[in-house]
């Protein structure tokens, strides 16, 4: 589990097509992996991948994107020199400051908009209009990894709003995304439920 914080940004040091599935290096310049072992999970731009090799010489660790994985998000559109955000799994014990996220993504959603104001930048993002229905004004969305709160929800343009801090672009690589690209997204698990369960007692009263 994730908690949408993430810790900050590593480079992709190559990627290697294998058959049906393929592997990506990931640098290890801010120490994030450290301490982590084969087997681990880490959100990948919000994606939860296991850790498959260690090179502490080289400062890199591997993972392995299957292809359920590379045909749903944007690592299918990785290359070497991208940079990645980097989330390691919640431990008990320590403060979440987002919310509960499991690197498990829906899908790509794409920019729609975005503008400047200052230090900070809004996004409009477009939703397929199937999943439209699990977001709310000042619901949680996860993007490439981090959590953030919907401050616009549109479902005649299927299109969500949300607002970056200057924090969350300084530490993410979302501070450089254009309109037209795609990103990540993870609904929150609490309101699938919810919309879900309540859509199935109507239709059984029907």
């Amino acid at each position: 589990m994730y908690t949408g914080i993430v810790m900050g940004v590593e480079n992709i040091y190559a990627v290697e097509q294998k058959n049906g599935y393929c592997t990506i290096h990931v640098s290890n310049q801010q120490h994030f992996f450290d301490d982590v072992s084969i087997g681990a999970s880490v959100a990948i731009n919000g994606v939860c991948l296991t850790v498959t090799q260690i090179f502490k010489e080289d400062h890199l660790v591997s993972f392995d994107i299957g292809p359920v994985s590379l045909e749903l998000t944007t690592l299918q559109f990785l290359q070497t020199g991208d940079q990645v955000n980097i989330e390691r799994s919640f431990k008990m014990g320590m403060e979440n400051g987002g919310h509960q996220l499991y690197g498990h993504i829906e899908g790509m959603a794409q920019i729609a908009g975005l503008e400047k104001t200052g230090d900070t930048l809004h996004l409009d993002i477009n939703i397929p209009a199937e999943k439209m229905k699990y977001f709310f004004h000042k619901g949680f969305i996860g993007l490439h990894g981090c959590s953030l709160t919907v401050n616009r929800v549109d479902k005649t343009l299927n299109q969500i709003s949300v607002d970056l801090i200057p924090e969350t672009l300084r530490l993410t690589n979302l501070k450089s995304v254009q309109q037209g690209d795609f990103l990540n997204f993870e609904i929150d698990q609490t309101t699938r439920t919810l919309v879900d369960t309540i859509e199935g007692i109507y239709a059984n009263r029907g």
